[in-house]
């Protein structure tokens, strides 16, 4: 975000005017709906108190913000429009900044804040929210909640889901409903922790009303830290998952420049073909983590049989053969890996019964590793190595759907030609090739529908 487009800038202005123009009526103004000044100062307070701790040194959780939305949704479960959106100002716009440009960030994060309490205070106020919470009234309440959370979650959900698009460009070419897709998932991700948000938040505004009072509602804060100190740490644990696959694919890339960037590209690919079957989130995940590991085994292979220019001979093609069992040793004892040590083990094995390790054939082999194993062959066929020229990606899917059936499962080769159809795709040339100048060898014969030593 340090180059902002101008369109980004645009709007963050858009946003920033908004949510000052829901600002700018008194609050109060609203007949019969009076401001209580000190519940503003107290809820603003303690949001901004709140999110400060969650960002300070003495916790650290790698979290991006929203840890302490209950206290926003209360605020506007109580306090008309304009007084809500109040309370979220002040912890906006004090709140350290990282990443440049520090200025335009605190507006961006103040003002979609703002909104999205604006709009959930209106929708609440709207609902008949108010009185039911004045009055105790739990079906009421919880009635009102439920119209004022998802219009919460639809601001930011519209806000954030604009800026990723001006940020990162158009959606991919001939690929249309590509961002409404990702605005629908995101709102999906969002609701249900808004959700539980929305009910603390509810509890904290029925117990302020309540003759026990503010100190009663503040207690609410107490079960939802504990909650989201362990949602950090799943956070942590999560981040160490990522360093721990960094670290081995980076072992990789340094064994084997010629096939820099091929483990994340597989990775990508075989997210590709999950996402085009219908997998849920957590499996696409899991096959990234096996595109991305899939070569890890080649640590144990010697440098010079991955770089050798030609062909290899008998004994060192069965040397190279043993990387997916090197592979599988080494993250076998990885738990979070999942399926995915399947597709490490078995991503060379062919339809027919003709691959390797084991010879497996048909549905025998894992399902991860037959995704693998097309995303695999694909990105080295569209890849220019030291002993193989790049073919064009239409040639590369040809002869895909020419071994489907043999070497590859259909359905995988087919979920790739069309997600591919839709958003294309940019095969690399090794920064190897591109620094020696290098003229690589002839693309590999069609019989080898890898085109690689894989």
């Amino acid at each position: 975000m340090e180059a902002l487009p101008a369109r980004a800038r645009v709007h963050v202005a858009c946003v920033t005017l908004s949510g000052l123009v829901c600002l700018l009526p008194p609050p109060g103004v609203l007949p019969g709906v009076p401001t209580s000044w000190w519940a503003v100062a107290l809820l603003a307070a303690l949001y901004a108190a709140c999110e400060h701790l969650a960002r300070s040194r003495l916790v650290a959780v790698p979290h991006a913000g929203g840890t302490f939305h209950p206290v926003l949704l209360a605020a506007a479960f109580l306090l008309p429009p304009s007084a809500a959106a109040l309370v979220a100002l002040p912890g906006a716009l004090l709140l350290p900044v990282e990443r440049r440009p520090r200025s335009v960030r605190r507006l961006w994060r103040a003002g979609r804040l703002v909104l999205a309490v604006w709009v959930a205070s209106r929708v609440h106020l709207a609902a008949g929210g108010r009185e039911a919470v004045a009055d105790c009234d739990v079906p009421g309440a919880l009635l009102a909640a439920g119209a004022a959370v998802p219009a919460f979650c639809l601001v930011l959900t519209l806000l954030d889901g604009g800026i990723l698009a001006l940020t990162s460009g158009a959606p991919p070419r001939g690929r249309r409903s590509a961002a409404p897709d990702a605005w629908w998932r995101l709102f999906l991700r969002s609701l249900v922790p808004l959700t539980v948000h929305g009910l603390a938040g509810l509890m904290m505004a029925l117990l302020w009303r309540s003759p026990y009072g503010p100190v009663a509602a503040l207690l609410v804060l107490l079960p939802m830290g504990v909650s989201w100190w362990a949602f950090a740490q799943y956070h942590r644990e999560r981040a160490a998952h990522q360093a721990t696959i960094r670290a081995l694919v980076q072992a990789v890339d340094i064994k084997d420049g010629y096939t820099r960037g091929h483990s994340e590209r597989v990775g990508r690919a075989s997210m590709m073909i999950a996402r085009e079957l219908g997998m849920d989130d957590e499996r696409v995940e899991v096959l990234r983590f096996a595109g991305i590991l899939h070569d890890v085994g080649k640590l144990g292979v010697p440098t010079r049989l991955l770089t050798k220019n030609g062909p290899l001979t008998p004994e060192e093609r069965r040397v190279i053969e043993l990387h997916p069992e090197y592979g599988h040793e080494m993250v076998r004892g990885i738990s979070f890996l999942g399926e995915a040590r399947a597709a490490v083990l078995h991503h060379h094995e062919r339809l027919d019964g003709s691959g390797y390790p084991y010879g497996l054939a048909g549905g025998q082999i894992p399902e991860s590793a037959r995704v693998v194993a097309v995303a695999d062959a694909f990105d080295a066929m569209t890849s220019t190595r030291s002993y193989s020229r790049a073919r064009p990606v239409p040639v590369a899917l040809e002869e895909l759907r020419r071994c489907a059936g043999t070497h590859f499962d259909p359905r995988m080769v087919g979920a790739l030609v069309r997600a591919i159809g839709r958003a294309g795709w940019h095969p690399a040339v090794t920064a190897d090739d591109a620094r020696s100048g290098a003229v690589p060898g002839p693309a590999a014969p069609a019989g080898d529908p890898s085109g690689a030593r894989r």
